[in-house]
Protein backbone atom coordinates (compact mmCIF):
# COMPACT_ATOMS: atom_id res chain seq x y z
CA UNK A 1 0.00 0.00 0.00
CA UNK A 2 2.94 2.16 0.89
CA UNK A 3 4.68 1.46 -2.12
CA UNK A 4 1.75 2.32 -4.20
CA UNK A 5 1.55 5.79 -3.07
CA UNK A 6 5.23 6.22 -3.05
CA UNK A 7 5.21 5.06 -6.59
CA UNK A 8 2.31 7.16 -7.31
CA UNK A 9 3.85 10.18 -5.43
CA UNK A 10 7.20 9.50 -7.94
CA UNK A 11 5.02 9.48 -11.00
CA UNK A 12 3.25 12.55 -9.90
CA UNK A 13 6.33 14.37 -9.12
CA UNK A 14 8.06 13.19 -12.59
CA UNK A 15 4.88 14.30 -14.76
CA UNK A 16 5.27 17.64 -12.91
CA UNK A 17 9.03 18.13 -13.38
CA UNK A 18 8.53 16.84 -17.11
CA UNK A 19 5.58 19.56 -17.70
CA UNK A 20 7.33 22.18 -16.11
CA UNK A 21 10.93 21.68 -17.74
CA UNK A 22 8.52 21.44 -21.28
CA UNK A 23 7.10 24.91 -20.05
CA UNK A 24 10.34 26.32 -19.08
CA UNK A 25 13.15 25.30 -21.56
CA UNK A 26 12.78 27.00 -25.00
CA UNK A 27 15.19 25.83 -28.17
CA UNK A 28 15.13 28.33 -31.05
CA UNK A 29 14.72 26.91 -34.52
CA UNK A 30 17.92 27.52 -37.31
CA UNK A 31 15.79 29.94 -38.76
CA UNK A 32 14.56 32.12 -35.96
CA UNK A 33 15.52 34.03 -32.79
CA UNK A 34 14.13 33.97 -29.69
CA UNK A 35 13.60 37.41 -27.71
CA UNK A 36 13.51 37.05 -24.14
CA UNK A 37 12.25 40.25 -22.32
CA UNK A 38 11.82 40.61 -18.50
CA UNK A 39 15.41 39.32 -17.44
CA UNK A 40 18.42 41.10 -16.33
CA UNK A 41 20.82 38.89 -17.61
CA UNK A 42 22.23 40.69 -21.01
CA UNK A 43 23.04 39.44 -23.87
CA UNK A 44 27.11 39.51 -25.15
CA UNK A 45 27.96 41.84 -27.98
CA UNK A 46 24.84 44.05 -27.11
CA UNK A 47 24.80 47.57 -25.19
CA UNK A 48 23.63 47.60 -21.73
CA UNK A 49 20.35 48.55 -20.91
CA UNK A 50 18.65 47.13 -23.64
CA UNK A 51 16.14 45.32 -21.31
CA UNK A 52 16.20 41.51 -23.24
CA UNK A 53 18.49 39.22 -24.36
CA UNK A 54 18.25 37.35 -27.45
CA UNK A 55 19.23 33.08 -28.36
CA UNK A 56 19.86 31.68 -31.98
CA UNK A 57 20.19 28.42 -32.27
CA UNK A 58 20.11 26.79 -29.04
CA UNK A 59 17.81 26.19 -25.87
CA UNK A 60 17.18 28.43 -22.59
CA UNK A 61 15.34 28.14 -19.82
CA UNK A 62 12.60 30.83 -19.27
CA UNK A 63 10.41 31.73 -16.06
CA UNK A 64 6.68 31.77 -16.97
CA UNK A 65 4.86 34.89 -15.73
CA UNK A 66 8.51 36.78 -15.04
CA UNK A 67 9.72 36.51 -18.92
CA UNK A 68 8.38 36.80 -22.33
CA UNK A 69 9.39 35.27 -25.01
CA UNK A 70 8.48 35.80 -28.76
CA UNK A 71 10.21 34.71 -32.00
CA UNK A 72 11.73 37.16 -34.65
CA UNK A 73 11.92 35.26 -38.15
CA UNK A 74 15.15 34.79 -39.71
CA UNK A 75 13.39 33.40 -43.10
CA UNK A 76 14.04 35.17 -46.28
CA UNK A 77 11.24 37.87 -47.52
CA UNK A 78 10.49 39.20 -50.89
CA UNK A 79 9.43 43.02 -51.67
CA UNK A 80 8.17 44.01 -55.74
CA UNK A 81 9.04 47.05 -56.76
CA UNK A 82 6.56 48.89 -59.36
CA UNK A 83 7.87 52.48 -59.24
CA UNK A 84 6.96 56.17 -61.25
CA UNK A 85 10.15 57.43 -62.46
CA UNK A 86 11.52 60.33 -64.41
CA UNK A 87 15.08 60.51 -65.83
CA UNK A 88 17.18 63.12 -66.11
CA UNK A 89 15.52 64.04 -69.71
CA UNK A 90 12.07 63.88 -68.21
CA UNK A 91 11.10 61.13 -69.50
CA UNK A 92 8.65 59.07 -67.24
CA UNK A 93 9.60 55.55 -67.06
CA UNK A 94 7.96 52.46 -64.97
CA UNK A 95 10.73 50.58 -63.26
CA UNK A 96 9.29 46.99 -61.86
CA UNK A 97 11.82 44.81 -59.36
CA UNK A 98 12.77 42.73 -56.34
CA UNK A 99 14.26 43.14 -53.23
CA UNK A 100 15.12 39.92 -51.38
CA UNK A 101 16.38 40.87 -48.07
CA UNK A 102 16.16 39.32 -44.42
CA UNK A 103 17.12 40.07 -41.04
CA UNK A 104 20.59 40.12 -40.43
CA UNK A 105 22.72 37.05 -38.75
CA UNK A 106 24.51 39.37 -35.84
CA UNK A 107 22.97 40.09 -32.73
CA UNK A 108 22.94 43.77 -33.47
CA UNK A 109 20.72 43.73 -36.72
CA UNK A 110 18.42 41.23 -34.65
CA UNK A 111 18.03 43.84 -32.03
CA UNK A 112 17.30 46.70 -34.04
CA UNK A 113 15.12 44.46 -36.23
CA UNK A 114 13.32 43.19 -33.35
CA UNK A 115 12.39 46.80 -32.05
CA UNK A 116 11.19 47.69 -35.41
CA UNK A 117 9.06 44.35 -36.61
CA UNK A 118 8.58 42.48 -33.82
CA UNK A 119 4.93 42.94 -33.76
CA UNK A 120 4.88 43.65 -37.42
CA UNK A 121 6.72 41.34 -39.15
CA UNK A 122 4.25 40.96 -42.44
CA UNK A 123 4.76 44.89 -43.11
CA UNK A 124 8.38 44.41 -43.65
CA UNK A 125 8.38 43.96 -47.36
CA UNK A 126 6.01 47.18 -47.48
CA UNK A 127 8.80 49.29 -45.51
CA UNK A 128 11.65 48.27 -47.70
CA UNK A 129 9.55 49.20 -50.77
CA UNK A 130 9.45 52.54 -49.50
CA UNK A 131 12.69 52.88 -49.03
CA UNK A 132 13.74 51.35 -52.46
CA UNK A 133 11.31 53.28 -54.10
CA UNK A 134 12.67 56.35 -53.04
CA UNK A 135 16.01 55.93 -53.74
CA UNK A 136 15.56 54.35 -56.86
CA UNK A 137 13.36 57.93 -58.42
CA UNK A 138 16.44 59.83 -56.93
CA UNK A 139 19.13 57.54 -59.14
CA UNK A 140 16.79 57.02 -61.76
CA UNK A 141 16.59 60.64 -62.31
CA UNK A 142 20.36 61.48 -62.72
CA UNK A 143 20.36 59.14 -65.62
CA UNK A 144 19.38 59.14 -69.06
CA UNK A 145 17.19 56.47 -70.53
CA UNK A 146 20.40 55.24 -72.52
CA UNK A 147 21.97 54.85 -69.54
CA UNK A 148 19.52 52.71 -67.69
CA UNK A 149 19.25 50.35 -70.73
CA UNK A 150 23.00 50.19 -71.71
CA UNK A 151 23.76 49.94 -68.09
CA UNK A 152 21.40 48.09 -65.68
CA UNK A 153 24.16 46.58 -63.41
CA UNK A 154 25.03 50.07 -62.88
CA UNK A 155 21.73 51.22 -61.44
CA UNK A 156 21.18 47.86 -59.59
CA UNK A 157 24.91 48.66 -57.58
CA UNK A 158 24.20 52.37 -57.03
CA UNK A 159 20.27 51.59 -55.20
CA UNK A 160 21.82 48.95 -53.39
CA UNK A 161 24.14 50.96 -52.25
CA UNK A 162 22.41 54.53 -51.44
CA UNK A 163 19.86 52.14 -48.96
CA UNK A 164 22.29 49.89 -47.49
CA UNK A 165 22.47 52.70 -44.03
CA UNK A 166 18.97 52.27 -44.04
CA UNK A 167 18.78 48.78 -44.05
CA UNK A 168 21.33 47.96 -41.57
CA UNK A 169 19.36 50.52 -39.45
CA UNK A 170 16.67 48.38 -40.10
CA UNK A 171 18.59 45.00 -38.80
CA UNK A 172 18.10 43.85 -42.56
CA UNK A 173 20.36 42.92 -45.27
CA UNK A 174 19.86 42.50 -48.75
CA UNK A 175 20.43 39.49 -50.68
CA UNK A 176 19.63 40.52 -53.91
CA UNK A 177 18.13 43.47 -55.66
CA UNK A 178 16.80 42.66 -59.69
CA UNK A 179 15.59 44.77 -62.19
CA UNK A 180 12.83 42.90 -64.30
CA UNK A 181 11.41 45.65 -66.47
CA UNK A 182 11.71 49.39 -67.39
CA UNK A 183 8.45 49.86 -68.87
CA UNK A 184 7.83 53.67 -71.38
CA UNK A 185 4.54 54.60 -71.34
CA UNK A 186 5.20 57.64 -73.82
CA UNK A 187 6.90 55.07 -76.31
CA UNK A 188 10.55 56.80 -76.19
CA UNK A 189 12.50 53.15 -75.98
CA UNK A 190 10.05 52.05 -79.43
CA UNK A 191 10.87 54.72 -81.19
CA UNK A 192 14.54 54.70 -79.81
CA UNK A 193 14.77 51.38 -81.01
CA UNK A 194 13.83 51.84 -84.59
CA UNK A 195 16.79 52.68 -86.33
CA UNK A 196 17.92 49.74 -85.02
CA UNK A 197 14.95 47.58 -85.76
CA UNK A 198 15.18 48.87 -89.42
CA UNK A 199 19.06 48.19 -89.45
CA UNK A 200 17.93 44.69 -88.38
CA UNK A 201 15.76 44.45 -91.24
CA UNK A 202 18.40 45.87 -93.37
CA UNK A 203 20.97 43.67 -92.38
CA UNK A 204 18.34 40.32 -92.55
CA UNK A 205 17.54 41.96 -96.45
CA UNK A 206 21.16 41.87 -97.25
CA UNK A 207 21.75 38.53 -95.36
CA UNK A 208 18.84 36.98 -97.36
CA UNK A 209 20.28 38.48 -100.50
CA UNK A 210 23.28 36.92 -99.57
CA UNK A 211 22.46 34.06 -98.46
CA UNK A 212 21.00 33.84 -102.43
CA UNK A 213 24.09 34.46 -103.69
CA UNK A 214 26.18 31.90 -102.31
CA UNK A 215 23.30 29.57 -103.00
CA UNK A 216 24.03 30.44 -106.81
CA UNK A 217 27.91 29.72 -105.96
CA UNK A 218 26.70 26.71 -104.64
CA UNK A 219 24.97 25.21 -107.43
CA UNK A 220 27.67 26.62 -109.89
CA UNK A 221 30.51 25.08 -108.03
CA UNK A 222 28.46 21.80 -107.85
CA UNK A 223 27.64 21.88 -111.63
CA UNK A 224 31.68 22.18 -112.06
CA UNK A 225 32.16 19.89 -109.78
CA UNK A 226 30.02 17.43 -111.93
CA UNK A 227 31.76 18.01 -114.88
CA UNK A 228 35.14 17.64 -113.17
CA UNK A 229 33.99 14.57 -111.97
CA UNK A 230 32.74 13.42 -115.51
CA UNK A 231 36.08 14.32 -117.17
CA UNK A 232 38.51 12.48 -114.78
CA UNK A 233 35.89 9.33 -115.24
CA UNK A 234 36.36 9.65 -118.99
CA UNK A 235 40.24 9.88 -118.27
CA UNK A 236 39.99 7.43 -116.17
CA UNK A 237 38.59 5.31 -118.36
CA UNK A 238 41.48 6.16 -121.46
CA UNK A 239 44.19 5.54 -119.09
CA UNK A 240 42.53 1.88 -117.96
CA UNK A 241 42.00 1.10 -121.82
CA UNK A 242 45.51 2.06 -122.77
CA UNK A 243 46.33 0.19 -119.85
CA UNK A 244 44.70 -2.90 -121.28
CA UNK A 245 45.92 -2.33 -124.81
CA UNK A 246 49.40 -2.29 -123.52
CA UNK A 247 49.21 -5.55 -121.78
CA UNK A 248 47.71 -6.65 -125.01
CA UNK A 249 50.84 -5.76 -126.14
CA UNK A 250 53.20 -6.86 -123.87
CA UNK A 251 51.50 -10.71 -123.79
CA UNK A 252 52.06 -10.77 -127.60
CA UNK A 253 55.72 -9.83 -127.24
CA UNK A 254 56.53 -12.57 -124.13
CA UNK A 255 57.77 -15.28 -126.51
CA UNK A 256 60.86 -13.00 -128.14
CA UNK A 257 61.34 -11.52 -125.18
CA UNK A 258 61.84 -14.57 -123.26
CA UNK A 259 64.07 -15.87 -125.66
CA UNK A 260 66.34 -12.78 -126.04
CA UNK A 261 66.55 -12.86 -122.10
CA UNK A 262 67.47 -16.50 -122.57
CA UNK A 263 70.01 -15.68 -124.56
CA UNK A 264 71.06 -12.81 -122.30
CA UNK A 265 71.67 -15.07 -119.46
CA UNK A 266 73.34 -17.61 -121.63
CA UNK A 267 76.22 -14.63 -122.31
CA UNK A 268 76.15 -13.09 -118.70
CA UNK A 269 77.20 -17.03 -117.02
CA UNK A 270 79.96 -16.97 -120.06
CA UNK A 271 81.17 -13.83 -119.24
CA UNK A 272 81.54 -14.74 -115.88
CA UNK A 273 83.33 -18.18 -116.83
CA UNK A 274 85.81 -15.82 -118.64
CA UNK A 275 86.15 -13.31 -115.54
CA UNK A 276 87.24 -16.71 -113.68
CA UNK A 277 89.36 -17.60 -116.23
CA UNK A 278 91.19 -14.76 -116.51
CA UNK A 279 91.31 -14.07 -112.40
CA UNK A 280 92.94 -17.76 -112.17
CA UNK A 281 95.59 -17.00 -114.72
CA UNK A 282 96.59 -13.62 -112.84
CA UNK A 283 96.93 -15.54 -109.48
CA UNK A 284 98.88 -17.97 -111.02
CA UNK A 285 101.36 -15.06 -112.59
CA UNK A 286 101.49 -14.00 -108.66
CA UNK A 287 102.89 -17.15 -107.58
CA UNK A 288 105.33 -17.85 -110.06
CA UNK A 289 106.66 -14.08 -110.89
CA UNK A 290 105.41 -11.36 -108.86
CA UNK A 291 106.21 -12.95 -105.32
CA UNK A 292 109.94 -14.21 -106.46
CA UNK A 293 110.55 -10.57 -107.67
CA UNK A 294 109.45 -9.00 -104.28
CA UNK A 295 111.52 -11.63 -102.15
CA UNK A 296 114.38 -10.08 -104.40
CA UNK A 297 113.49 -6.90 -104.14
CA UNK A 298 112.87 -6.79 -100.14
CA UNK A 299 116.06 -8.58 -100.33
CA UNK A 300 117.98 -6.23 -101.96
CA UNK A 301 116.59 -2.93 -99.96
CA UNK A 302 117.47 -4.56 -96.65
CA UNK A 303 120.70 -5.20 -97.67
CA UNK A 304 120.69 -1.57 -98.60
CA UNK A 305 119.01 -0.55 -95.74
CA UNK A 306 121.82 -2.43 -93.44
CA UNK A 307 124.80 -0.75 -95.37
CA UNK A 308 123.76 2.91 -95.01
CA UNK A 309 123.10 2.38 -91.07
CA UNK A 310 126.20 1.10 -90.93
CA UNK A 311 127.86 4.27 -92.79
CA UNK A 312 125.88 6.54 -90.40
CA UNK A 313 127.19 5.41 -87.41
CA UNK A 314 130.48 5.47 -88.51
CA UNK A 315 130.11 8.86 -89.38
CA UNK A 316 128.30 9.43 -85.98
CA UNK A 317 131.05 8.35 -84.19
CA UNK A 318 133.52 10.21 -86.08
CA UNK A 319 131.44 13.54 -85.60
CA UNK A 320 131.12 12.53 -81.85
CA UNK A 321 135.07 12.36 -81.43
CA UNK A 322 135.71 15.22 -83.67
CA UNK A 323 133.35 17.25 -81.14
CA UNK A 324 135.14 15.73 -78.08
CA UNK A 325 137.78 16.91 -79.28
CA UNK A 326 137.07 20.60 -79.74
CA UNK A 327 135.32 20.48 -76.10
CA UNK A 328 138.40 19.52 -75.02
CA UNK A 329 140.75 22.60 -76.99
CA UNK A 330 137.93 24.95 -76.19
CA UNK A 331 138.03 24.33 -72.32
CA UNK A 332 142.05 24.70 -72.79
CA UNK A 333 141.78 27.84 -74.75
CA UNK A 334 139.21 29.33 -72.62
CA UNK A 335 141.38 28.53 -69.11
CA UNK A 336 144.30 30.15 -71.08
CA UNK A 337 142.26 32.95 -71.84
CA UNK A 338 141.25 33.43 -68.51
CA UNK A 339 144.83 33.47 -66.92
CA UNK A 340 145.72 35.94 -69.19
CA UNK A 341 142.84 38.48 -68.28
CA UNK A 342 144.17 38.10 -64.51
CA UNK A 343 147.44 38.71 -65.46
CA UNK A 344 146.42 41.71 -67.25
CA UNK A 345 143.58 43.34 -64.66
CA UNK A 346 146.86 43.11 -62.15
CA UNK A 347 149.23 44.58 -64.22
CA UNK A 348 146.18 47.47 -65.17
CA UNK A 349 145.57 47.92 -61.05
CA UNK A 350 149.74 48.38 -60.61
CA UNK A 351 149.73 51.15 -63.67
CA UNK A 352 146.22 52.76 -61.88
CA UNK A 353 147.60 53.40 -58.73
CA UNK A 354 151.00 54.59 -60.54
CA UNK A 355 148.66 56.83 -62.48
CA UNK A 356 146.66 58.02 -59.45
CA UNK A 357 149.75 59.34 -56.69
CA UNK A 358 151.78 60.82 -60.09
CA UNK A 359 148.34 63.22 -60.54
CA UNK A 360 147.54 63.72 -57.02
CA UNK A 361 151.50 65.00 -56.51
CA UNK A 362 150.86 66.97 -59.66
CA UNK A 363 147.71 68.39 -58.66
CA UNK A 364 149.10 69.34 -55.45
CA UNK A 365 152.06 71.38 -57.07
CA UNK A 366 149.76 72.79 -59.73
CA UNK A 367 147.51 74.46 -56.59
CA UNK A 368 150.50 75.56 -55.10
CA UNK A 369 152.00 77.27 -58.36
CA UNK A 370 148.31 78.63 -58.73
CA UNK A 371 148.50 80.23 -55.41
CA UNK A 372 151.94 81.71 -55.81
CA UNK A 373 150.90 83.16 -59.32
CA UNK A 374 147.32 84.50 -57.97
CA UNK A 375 149.74 86.64 -55.15
CA UNK A 376 151.64 87.79 -57.73
CA UNK A 377 148.97 89.13 -60.07
CA UNK A 378 147.20 90.74 -57.19
CA UNK A 379 150.66 92.59 -56.13
CA UNK A 380 151.28 93.68 -59.85
CA UNK A 381 147.36 94.89 -59.93
CA UNK A 382 147.95 96.72 -57.24
CA UNK A 383 150.82 98.44 -58.55
CA UNK A 384 149.43 98.78 -62.18
CA UNK A 385 146.30 100.55 -60.07
CA UNK A 386 148.97 103.10 -58.26
CA UNK A 387 150.29 104.22 -61.42
CA UNK A 388 147.15 104.96 -63.15
CA UNK A 389 145.69 106.47 -60.42
CA UNK A 390 148.74 109.09 -60.61
CA UNK A 391 148.82 109.49 -63.95
CA UNK A 392 145.03 110.07 -63.54
CA UNK A 393 146.19 112.72 -61.04
CA UNK A 394 148.55 114.47 -63.43
CA UNK A 395 145.90 114.56 -65.95
CA UNK A 396 143.58 115.93 -64.27
CA UNK A 397 146.32 118.86 -62.77
CA UNK A 398 147.41 119.86 -66.24
CA UNK A 399 143.80 119.19 -68.73
CA UNK A 400 144.88 122.33 -70.71
CA UNK A 401 148.76 121.68 -70.98
CA UNK A 402 147.85 118.10 -72.23
CA UNK A 403 144.90 118.72 -74.46
CA UNK A 404 146.95 121.26 -76.58
CA UNK A 405 150.17 118.97 -76.73
CA UNK A 406 147.95 116.43 -77.90
CA UNK A 407 146.06 118.39 -80.04
CA UNK A 408 149.50 120.00 -81.65
CA UNK A 409 151.15 116.55 -81.74
CA UNK A 410 147.77 115.25 -83.87
CA UNK A 411 147.33 118.52 -85.57
CA UNK A 412 148.74 117.79 -88.95
CA UNK A 413 147.10 114.24 -89.00
CA UNK A 414 143.67 116.03 -88.75
CA UNK A 415 144.30 118.68 -91.26
CA UNK A 416 145.41 115.31 -93.42
CA UNK A 417 142.23 113.71 -92.39
CA UNK A 418 140.11 116.59 -93.41
CA UNK A 419 141.99 116.85 -96.80
CA UNK A 420 141.30 113.45 -97.74
CA UNK A 421 137.42 114.60 -97.07
CA UNK A 422 137.38 117.40 -99.44
CA UNK A 423 139.63 115.76 -101.79
CA UNK A 424 136.82 113.85 -102.38
CA UNK A 425 134.72 116.87 -103.73
CA UNK A 426 135.62 118.08 -107.08
CA UNK A 427 134.55 121.46 -106.95
CA UNK A 428 133.65 124.58 -104.28
CA UNK A 429 130.86 126.82 -104.74
CA UNK A 430 131.34 130.13 -103.03
CA UNK A 431 127.95 131.80 -102.79
CA UNK A 432 129.24 135.18 -100.95
CA UNK A 433 132.54 135.08 -102.54
CA UNK A 434 135.42 136.25 -100.68
CA UNK A 435 132.60 136.76 -97.52
CA UNK A 436 132.17 133.11 -98.71
CA UNK A 437 135.36 131.80 -98.27
CA UNK A 438 136.02 133.67 -94.77
CA UNK A 439 132.92 131.71 -93.20
CA UNK A 440 134.09 128.64 -94.52
CA UNK A 441 137.78 129.21 -92.42
CA UNK A 442 135.81 130.55 -89.69
CA UNK A 443 133.86 127.66 -89.19
CA UNK A 444 136.60 125.68 -89.45
CA UNK A 445 138.05 127.43 -86.49
CA UNK A 446 135.22 126.85 -84.70
CA UNK A 447 135.24 123.65 -85.30
CA UNK A 448 138.31 123.72 -83.80
CA UNK A 449 137.56 125.32 -80.66
CA UNK A 450 134.36 122.96 -80.66
CA UNK A 451 137.40 120.04 -80.87
CA UNK A 452 139.27 121.51 -77.63
CA UNK A 453 135.61 121.37 -75.36
CA UNK A 454 134.88 117.90 -76.38
CA UNK A 455 138.39 116.86 -75.63
CA UNK A 456 138.31 118.81 -72.80
CA UNK A 457 135.04 116.96 -71.44
CA UNK A 458 136.66 113.50 -72.92
CA UNK A 459 139.42 113.74 -70.40
CA UNK A 460 137.23 114.60 -66.80
CA UNK A 461 135.30 111.39 -68.04
CA UNK A 462 138.68 109.73 -68.47
CA UNK A 463 139.94 110.92 -64.79
CA UNK A 464 136.60 109.21 -63.31
CA UNK A 465 137.11 106.20 -65.14
CA UNK A 466 140.45 105.77 -64.30
CA UNK A 467 139.46 106.50 -60.36
CA UNK A 468 136.51 103.75 -61.07
CA UNK A 469 139.07 101.23 -62.61
CA UNK A 470 141.86 102.02 -59.79
CA UNK A 471 139.00 101.65 -56.97
CA UNK A 472 138.11 98.14 -58.90
CA UNK A 473 141.52 96.99 -59.05
CA UNK A 474 142.77 97.01 -55.86
CA UNK A 475 139.27 95.32 -54.48
CA UNK A 476 139.86 92.56 -57.09
CA UNK A 477 136.50 93.41 -59.06
CA UNK A 478 136.22 93.62 -62.64
CA UNK A 479 136.65 96.70 -64.72
CA UNK A 480 133.77 99.18 -65.81
CA UNK A 481 133.23 96.85 -68.88
CA UNK A 482 135.24 93.72 -68.44
CA UNK A 483 137.66 93.95 -70.83
CA UNK A 484 140.24 95.49 -73.01
CA UNK A 485 139.71 99.00 -74.66
CA UNK A 486 140.23 98.88 -78.36
CA UNK A 487 140.43 102.87 -79.44
CA UNK A 488 138.02 105.56 -79.13
CA UNK A 489 137.25 107.88 -75.59
CA UNK A 490 138.05 105.62 -73.50
CA UNK A 491 134.31 105.38 -72.00
CA UNK A 492 133.09 102.26 -73.25
CA UNK A 493 136.71 100.03 -73.29
CA UNK A 494 137.14 101.02 -76.81
CA UNK A 495 140.61 102.43 -78.13
CA UNK A 496 143.31 104.76 -76.55
CA UNK A 497 142.63 107.75 -74.85
CA UNK A 498 143.87 110.81 -75.86
CA UNK A 499 147.44 111.26 -73.67
CA UNK A 500 146.42 108.59 -71.19
CA UNK A 501 144.90 105.53 -70.75
CA UNK A 502 142.18 103.31 -71.91
CA UNK A 503 138.99 102.84 -69.63
CA UNK A 504 139.87 99.02 -68.86
CA UNK A 505 142.64 98.58 -71.08
CA UNK A 506 146.31 99.22 -71.42
CA UNK A 507 147.64 102.55 -70.80
CA UNK A 508 149.83 104.40 -73.64
CA UNK A 509 153.13 103.20 -73.55
CA UNK A 510 152.66 101.93 -69.50
CA UNK A 511 152.45 98.02 -68.21
CA UNK A 512 150.11 96.09 -69.21
CA UNK A 513 146.78 95.65 -66.92
CA UNK A 514 146.35 92.70 -64.96
CA UNK A 515 143.80 91.41 -67.17
CA UNK A 516 140.78 92.60 -66.41
CA UNK A 517 138.60 94.32 -68.48
CA UNK A 518 137.23 97.73 -67.14
CA UNK A 519 134.84 100.47 -68.81
CA UNK A 520 133.96 103.43 -67.49
CA UNK A 521 130.45 104.27 -68.14
CA UNK A 522 129.15 106.30 -65.51
CA UNK A 523 125.72 106.40 -64.57
CA UNK A 524 122.84 107.94 -66.61
CA UNK A 525 122.59 110.87 -64.08
CA UNK A 526 126.26 111.67 -64.17
CA UNK A 527 127.04 111.40 -67.40
CA UNK A 528 128.35 114.97 -69.13
CA UNK A 529 126.70 116.17 -71.77
CA UNK A 530 128.93 116.79 -74.87
CA UNK A 531 128.12 120.15 -76.28
CA UNK A 532 129.57 122.15 -78.60
CA UNK A 533 131.60 125.27 -77.84
CA UNK A 534 132.31 128.75 -79.38
CA UNK A 535 135.58 130.49 -79.74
Amino acid sequence: MVIGIVAGAVVVAVGVVVGLFKLMWRVAEPNEALVISGSKHRTEGLEEGMGFRIVTGRGTFVLPGVQAVRKLSLDLNEANLHVDCLTNQGIPLKVHGVVIFKVGDDLVSIANAARRFLDQQKQMPERVHNVFAGHLRSIVGGLTVEEMIRDRERLTAETRAASGTEMEKLGLIIDSLQIHEIQDPTGYIKNLSAPHAAAVQRDARIAAAEAGRRATEAEQQAAARMAEATRDSEILQAGYQAERDSAAAKARQAGPLAEAAARQEVVVQETKVAELAARQREQQLQADVRKPADAAAYEKRTLAEAERDARISAAEARARETELAAAAEATRVKAAAAAEAEATRARGDAAAAATRATGEAEAAAAQAKGLAGAEAARAQGLAQAAAIKARAEALAENQEAVVAQQLAERWPEIVEAAGLALGNVDQVVLLNGAEGLSDLFAKAVAMGGTGLGLARRLLTVMNETNELNTVNAVNGAPGADGGPGTGGTGRSGGGPAVGGAAAGGAPTGGAPSSGRRTAAVAPRSERVPVEAEEG
